[in-house]
């Protein structure tokens, strides 16, 4: 049995580091996760990263905001917890065009090693499924993208539109 996640997480990238802006989660059965990061550089944001993402985020009295490594601690709960007695699962990620988004989720641990046992060391890519179905007709994307939780719906209903 498998338990699926799909996700999206907004950055900020200078083709050395992966900064965490903001990460949204759902699963097949309606959970759903996210969080801000209260410790990316805004000031390393491109224009474009800055209209289109940050410029959209929650208030930050919202509840959203948290620390790394808060926001850590509640994403395993989070993806975790439904597998709790339940031996013969195994998680999940996937993601639309997926590499950067896993970089970004898997430094909340700091290196590679440091990722938990039962997260998976890699996302499987929305994107490539869709080529290998032969890209069929997928929903349209809603005016909110690049909201991270808004995002990572749309991979669900991409993930159900793909069959």
């Amino acid at each position: 049995m498998v338990y699926r996640y799909f996700y999206d997480c907004e950055f900020i990238e200078d083709g050395q580091v992966v900064d965490l802006v903001s990460i949204g989660v759902v699963d097949e059965y309606g959970r759903e996760f996210y969080a801000v990061s209260t410790e990316f550089d805004d000031a390393k944001a491109v224009p474009w990263v800055r209209r289109n993402v940050l410029d959209r985020l929650p208030s930050p009295s919202d509840p959203a905001w948290r620390s790394r490594e808060r926001i850590r601690d509640d994403l395993h709960r989070f993806l975790t917890e439904p597998l709790k007695g339940r031996p013969h699962e195994r998680m999940e990620l996937w993601a639309w065009y997926a590499a950067y988004d896993h970089v970004a989720l898997a430094q909340l641990w700091g290196p590679m090693p440091a990722l938990p046992r039962e997260i998976p060391r890699f996302t499987k890519d929305l994107r490539q499924r869709w080529d290998d179905r032969g890209r069929p007709h997928l929903p349209d994307a809603e005016a909110d993208r690049h909201d991270a939780l808004v995002d990572a719906r749309h991979n669900l209903a991409r993930w159900r539109a793909m069959g």
